[in-house]
């Protein structure tokens, strides 16, 4: 559970931000040395006129590949360029490859709420358990 305090009377982007970074850090705790996780996960997610591809490697090595035509500025009083911006802030903090793609859709709503659902889907593939204790990756380390 995640709660925040933020100075939203100046805008939201450090609010964003700063979410972004406690949910990664909190995920980077939670997957510690990668034992016996999955590594990988992806998930195609349809979002009523959306179609949001997402896939994660949860390798250790940051990278955010993000292709979203959000057609909006705002949706209601946020601003969505700062959707960028929490995942940015989420792969520096739980070092990943995640790439966020959009195959469909016109509706801002449903492209915000169909990148972090698909998201959220495809990290709950990556750090499922693999039915091994190994660590995912030929090197050993992650």
């Amino acid at each position: 559970e995640l709660m925040c305090d933020g100075d939203l009377d100046v805008d939201s982007h450090h609010t964003i931000e700063d979410c972004g970074i406690v949910l990664g850090e909190a995920i980077k705790q939670a997957v510690g040395d990668k034992k016996a996780i999955r590594r990988f996960g992806s998930f195609i997610l349809p979002m009523d006129g959306s179609l949001i591809l997402s896939a994660v490697d949860i390798s250790g090595r940051s990278y955010l590949g993000y292709d979203l035509q959000i057609p909006t500025f705002k949706i209601g009083t946020f601003d969505t360029e700062l959707v960028e911006e929490f995942f940015l802030a989420f792969t520096r903090n739980c070092p990943m490859s995640l790439h966020i793609r959009q195959l469909a859709g016109k509706n801002a709503h449903q492209i915000v709420e169909g990148a972090f659902k698909s998201v959220a889907r495809s990290l709950k593939a990556a750090v499922a358990l693999s039915g091994t204790t190994d660590i995912p990756s030929t090197k050993g380390v992650l």
